[in-house]
């Protein structure tokens, strides 16, 4: 990889993030972890109270990139079919005919993913991990690039049904937008008028640039001190005394892929331990399960990978 294609790569970047910090104003750190996201491949969940602006930030980035988008409101009586499609039977040609759900799109908004059922949750398993959807025995492919932007309010559980671990490893990353500063809430209220912030969004990538971007990122030298590093905190993980259950190397990987988008949107071709510090909380975090007693006691997965991080001598900085 060459300087210039770094420094492509990083303006390409930065101008996604601007277009959706439109919308989004005030949270460009949250932004560039979920752009990150959808250049390394992966998913997002947001867990925040309502009106903060979860279902927003979906939209507007949905609007960024040309191409399909589609929102799925998920309740209680959702079914899998509603979410994957269902094979028709067509009288007039006697033959059977698949009709795409709206999981058949580049950015899936599944709003307030856990007040559905678990059946329906499941539906979601294949498509996240593979892009690939299995009905009636036929797989179907989703196309690339395809995210899911997941959303769930920590408050108001009664009739929801809480994400199990198996899932929430699908999602690259859990972050939060947070309220925003005095400031920012304040030109929020001078443009109350303005009920559509994302509509203001408009699409400045296409699908095809999308993809070379991910292309370019894989490129992203990564020493294999680094890596070393990364086993050693997935290795901690599982050793402390306050989980139940570490990160597994499908974590390790995810940290491993978006560490490369991190580098590279900062025009650099090499990642630094300084990545892997910035993104460890984000990416691993969710993956952690809190023994019971610590649960209680008030300890936290954020907590525990702080002091992980503190706990490991990261390795000399090496520029390739």
């Amino acid at each position: 990889m060459t300087q210039e294609q770094a420094d492509w790569f990083k303006d390409a970047f930065t101008s996604l993030v601007d277009n959706v910090d439109k919308a989004i104003v005030g949270k460009q750190d949250i932004v560039r972890l979920v752009i990150a996201s959808l250049l390394t491949g992966g998913h997002v969940l947001l867990e925040d109270y309502p009106g903060t602006g979860k279902t927003v930030l979906a939209k507007s980035l949905a609007n960024t990139l040309e191409g399909e988008s589609s929102r799925i409101q998920f309740t209680p009586d959702l079914l899998p079919s509603d979410v994957t499609g269902v094979t028709i039977f067509n009288q007039a040609t006697h033959v059977f005919e698949f009709h795409k759900g709206p999981i058949f799109a580049q950015i899936v908004l599944a709003d307030e993913i856990n007040r559905a059922s678990p059946k329906t949750q499941s539906a979601l398993l294949e498509v996240m991990e593979e892009g690939l959807v299995t009905v009636d025995g036929e797989t179907h492919k989703v196309g690339s690039p395809f995210m899911v932007i997941a959303t769930q309010n920590p408050v108001e559980q009664s009739g929801t049904y809480k994400l199990p671990e198996a899932q929430l490893d699908r999602f690259l990353i859990k972050t939060s937008l947070g309220y925003p500063d005095r400031e920012t809430s304040v030109d929020l209220l001078m443009d109350a008028a303005n009920r559509t912030r994302s509509a203001g969004v408009h699409a400045i990538i296409n699908a095809e640039s999308v993809n070379a971007m991910m292309a370019l990122a894989a490129q992203v030298h990564v020493d294999r001190s680094i890596m070393e590093y990364i086993t050693d905190i997935l290795t901690a993980t599982r050793n402390d005394k306050d989980i139940a259950l570490g990160v597994s190397m499908r974590g390790g990987l995810a940290l491993a892929r978006i560490v490369k988008v991190w580098a590279l949107s900062q025009g650099r071709t090499y990642a630094t331990p300084d990545d892997v510090n910035t993104l460890a909380e984000p990416v691993l975090a969710h993956r952690l399960v809190i023994d019971a007693e610590s649960e209680f006691a008030g300890v936290t997965a954020n907590q525990v990978i702080s002091r992980i991080l503190m706990g490991i001598t990261p390795p000399a900085y090496r520029a390739a």
